[in-house]
Formats: C-alpha cells, sequence, structure tokens
C-alpha cells in the first residue's frame, strides 16, 4: 500500500484561531465538498509562513463561511492570515494510483476559490509513468 494525495486546500488563510476548543481543524462544507474532504477526516497542516506541520481532523463550519478556524492545540501553530495547506491523503495499491485524481483548490486572500485543479498521473502502455497538473476538475475522483 501507498499513501496517497486525495485532496488538497493551497492556500487557504487561517480565519480564527480557537486555543479552548477541543480541537480539530474547522473548514467551510462547501470547500471540503468540492476538494472531497469528509468531516472526521485526518489531514496533514502545513503552515507557509511559519513551517509548522500538525496532524489533526476536519469539522464542518458554517456553509459559505469561507471559514478555517484552528482549534485546540493546533491553533498554536498558525496565526490569523497565515496561508496554510490542508491535504488529505488515502492508502492504495500501486496499481491504483493512476486512477485518483486528487483535487486542488488554490485560494484568494479573502478564501474565496482561485483556481481549481487536479493531479494527473498515468502509465503508458510501455511502463512509463507520467504526471500532470490539469485545470478544472477531474471526471473521476476518490
Amino acid at each position: 500500500m501507498k499513501k496517497i494525495v486525495s485532496a488538497k486546500l493551497h492556500g487557504i488563510n487561517v480565519t480564527d484561531a480557537d486555543l479552548n476548543y477541543h480541537g480539530s481543524i474547522t473548514l467551510d462544507p462547501d470547500h471540503c465538498g468540492e476538494a472531497g474532504i469528509l468531516p472526521l477526516e485526518f489531514v496533514e497542516i502545513w503552515n507557509k509562513a511559519s513551517g509548522a506541520r500538525i496532524s489533526t481532523y476536519v469539522i464542518y463550519g458554517e456553509r459559505g463561511s469561507r471559514c478555517c478556524v484552528l482549534n485546540g492545540a493546533a491553533a498554536r501553530t498558525c496565526q490569523v492570515g497565515d496561508e496554510i495547506i490542508v491535504c488529505s491523503s488515502t492508502y492504495v495499491e500501486e496499481n491504483q494510483i493512476a486512477e485518483i485524481k486528487p483535487r486542488i483548490l488554490t485560494f484568494n486572500s479573502d478564501n474565496s476559490v482561485r483556481d481549481r485543479m487536479f493531479y494527473d498521473y498515468g502509465i503508458k502502455k510501455d511502463g512509463t509513468k507520467t504526471f500532470a497538473v490539469r485545470e478544472g476538475s477531474p471526471i473521476k475522483a476518490l
């Protein structure tokens, strides 16, 4: 089994941090739904400003709010306004990797979606592996 990227929110801005909450990251369900991130799914978070890397789980906030709130211990790793990367992953057999088309959203400073992309990995008939970042949404995704 290989651990593979399944979805990514790239450059989303932290809108709040709540140290006294019991934990997790609160995200807009519209963003999560479009990328394919489920509530309670574990994600890795990488802070582009500080380099901090943490793991936590997703809870959904208010639909349409564009929220990105670090809660509990995670609140110590980010400041409001920091750009972060939220990445989910899945385990698959190596021969299934080409079937996965991870969805990536990038964001403007107000957390509106700037770009919609997906990773396209393939294997040619001669065994050559290919990789491209493509615009839009994939037809097939996990």
